[in-house]
């Protein structure tokens, strides 16, 4: 067990407590002043390699694309300087099924992201602060859950969450990464791989996803976004005319998966490595560079502002042959995105326990097997979950192994 250092922390006065002012994000006023605040806190993580984010344009970009979403910054002092800020978002996804039906149960939630402090006023209460101002507005939003997702090793973040603001630790999906190189790489032979419409895509992800967890309601606004570049399926080769999609009929042996453009929405920055690292990977890259044939691995630039592309709705069916149309559309997906300049890496988010995690190809020094999820019930109304017939999704067990990442929460 990691040994945790026995520190007193004095809580903040309440001089201090009413020097710190939460109000809403005003793009014209504040925008400036929040990507300068941001950068501080990037600036704060000096010393041990870091991965920085830059965010492409405003500051809301992150949360823009979900229905409805609320940023918030925190004012300190007579200055009223920004020295905090928060986003959320809310939709409705599935919590699971039923007993003893396939009919999905929906739930209200917000998704929780981008809480920011500048390191000069941590330890002042405005984290908390932020979250509660947050957590009033989904209140009059009628959501039920909040949930936050973080690095498990972020103890800062989890004491903010679980000590202070009473969530708890919920689920640990796995994130995948793989670098983008700069050769293609080879799709295996007898597999077809073919582009669906987003009516065709949204139809079978209702189907396959309905028993998931977090699957989300307007599945069909994120397919027709302008930043998904397509969903692909893979078959084996010569059974695609044998399927008609349209009526509903899945083939016994197929992968599906959608690719999401994030790159133009926030740019990441991996800093703080040391010279011998830097220097290895550079060194990659040249002689992949010298001697494309051999094929070399090599590691992109990460060390500049580089995109990802997110792999999401990842799902395979077919006992034979089914890993092996994940791992080429997973290749497909490389292949995309080694066409686009600026991208760096695929990531994909799936639970510990979703088949498709060992069939996903990516390296473990880039990768993460828990990233951790904390939820809070925020529904004032007393066991509505009994009521209802439904099980508190809190305390129950998961009813599937799957949990659905949507890109737009990444």
């Amino acid at each position: 067990m990691r040994k945790q250092s026995q520190k007193t922390v004095e809580a903040p006065s309440v001089e201090e407590m009413e020097e710190v002012r939460v109000r809403e994000y005003d793009k014209e006023r504040d925008r400036e002043a929040v990507e300068e605040m941001e950068k501080r806190c990037e600036l704060g993580l000096q010393g041990k390699p870091s991965l920085s984010t830059d965010l492409m344009g405003d500051p809301t970009c992150r949360i823009r694309h979900s229905p409805s979403n609320l940023m918030l910054v925190a004012e300190y002092g007579e200055r009223k300087e920004i020295v905090g800020v928060i986003r959320g978002c809310i939709k409705t996804v599935t919590r699971g099924k039923k007993v003893m039906s396939n009919f999905p149960i929906f739930a209200k939630v917000a998704y929780i992201l981008g809480l920011r402090v500048l390191p000069t006023h941590r330890r002042l209460g405005i984290g908390t602060k932020l979250v509660e101002k947050l957590e009033e507005w989904c209140k009059k939003e009628s959501v039920e859950y909040a949930y936050m997702a973080t690095d498990c090793t972020n103890e800062a973040s989890i004491n903010l969450f679980t000590l202070k603001c009473a969530y708890v630790k919920f689920r640990t999906p796995t994130v995948l990464v793989q670098p983008v190189h700069a050769h293609y790489k080879h799709i295996g032979r007898g597999v077809t791989i073919a582009q669906l419409a987003p009516q065709l895509a949204e139809s079978i992800y209702r189907r396959v996803f309905a028993n998931s967890e977090f699957f989300p309601k307007d599945i069909d606004v994120i397919l027709s976004n302008k930043l998904n570049l397509g969903t692909f399926m893979a078959l084996p080769k010569g059974t695609l005319h044998k399927w008609d999609l349209q009526s509903g009929h899945l083939p016994p042996c197929f992968a599906i998966l959608s690719v999401w453009n994030s790159k133009e929405v926030f740019k990441l920055q991996v800093k703080g490595v040391s010279a011998l690292k830097y220097a290895l990977c550079v060194g990659s890259r040249i002689l992949d560079a010298w001697m494309p044939w051999l094929r070399i691995p090599s590691i992109p630039d990460v060390f500049r502002p580089f995109g990802v592309y997110n792999l999401y709705g990842l799902h395979m069916e077919g006992e034979k042959g089914a890993s092996r149309l994940m791992k080429s559309l997973c290749t497909f997906a490389h292949n995309m995105a080694s066409d686009d300049p600026g991208c760096g890496a695929l990531v994909a988010e799936v639970g510990r326990m979703d088949p498709v995690r060992e069939a996903v190809p990516h390296w473990r020094r880039f990768s993460w097997a828990e990233d951790l999820w904390c939820v809070k019930k925020l529904s004032t109304v007393e066991n509505e979950d009994k009521t209802c017939g439904v099980p508190n999704w809190i305390t129950s067990l998961p009813s599937s192994p799957v949990i659905f990442f949507d890109p737009r929460d990444f």
